[in-house]
């Protein structure tokens, strides 16, 4: 029984003073949702944190598109040094890099997103010697653009109605003014009628 903790303690000995190498992750930061117009632009944001010093030769920002309803996620946008962004498929003109990895950020921009562009995106980064850790998530979701006509019929029927409400409440302050006038008038002809009587 000695024996087997004789060699416990000196395989532990031999790792320690050998030094272990300590690998750590790389700690990433993203919105977990995001929303957008149609036909506009959306900067999707990934920063992270290395305890690696930040070289542009070593860190790799790679971003992948998983579609609603899918179970596959492709990747579509890959930085290296420079930005390698996609020559066909959905992304094409439409994903451009905006990030700057020596200050820690990954970020990209969607140019006139559309509503197939709604899904999860993922943002991953790797800096030699850090693990990258776990793909940092966005899901995003494109809504309808509202049209003009529709802001302006919203903004008519209540500029409108509070119109109508203004036209009414100073219909009424008037008519009240004038009430009080004639029956101040006709108190002030009965206190004179009252005071000289008519002979």
């Amino acid at each position: 029984m000695s024996r087997i903790w004789i060699y416990l303690f000196s395989a532990l000995c031999a790792l320690v003073l050998s030094g272990v190498y300590q690998v750590k992750g790389i700690e990433m930061f993203t919105s977990s949702e995001l929303e957008a117009v149609n036909g506009t632009n959306v900067r999707l944001k990934c920063t992270f944190k290395s305890t690696s010093s930040l070289s542009e030769e070593r860190i790799i920002v790679s971003w992948s598109f998983q579609p609603l309803g899918k179970a596959t996620a492709e990747m579509f946008f890959h930085y290296q040094e420079t930005a390698y962004p996609p020559i066909k498929g959905l992304f094409k003109d439409h994903a451009v890099w905006s990030g700057d990895v020596m200050k820690g950020d990954g970020s990209i921009t969607l140019q006139d997103v559309q509503f197939n562009f709604n899904g999860t995106y993922s943002c991953q980064v790797r800096n030699a010697p850090d693990v990258h850790g776990f793909a940092s998530e966005i899901s995003f979701r494109v809504v309808q653009k509202v049209s003009f006509s529709e802001i302006g019929i919203l903004a008519i029927a209540v500029g409108g109605s509070i119109g109508i409400i203004l036209f009414i409440l100073i219909i009424y302050i008037i008519v009240r003014v004038f009430r009080r006038q004639d029956n101040d008038m006709g108190v002030e002809m009965e206190d004179n009628i009252t005071k000289h009587p008519m002979l």
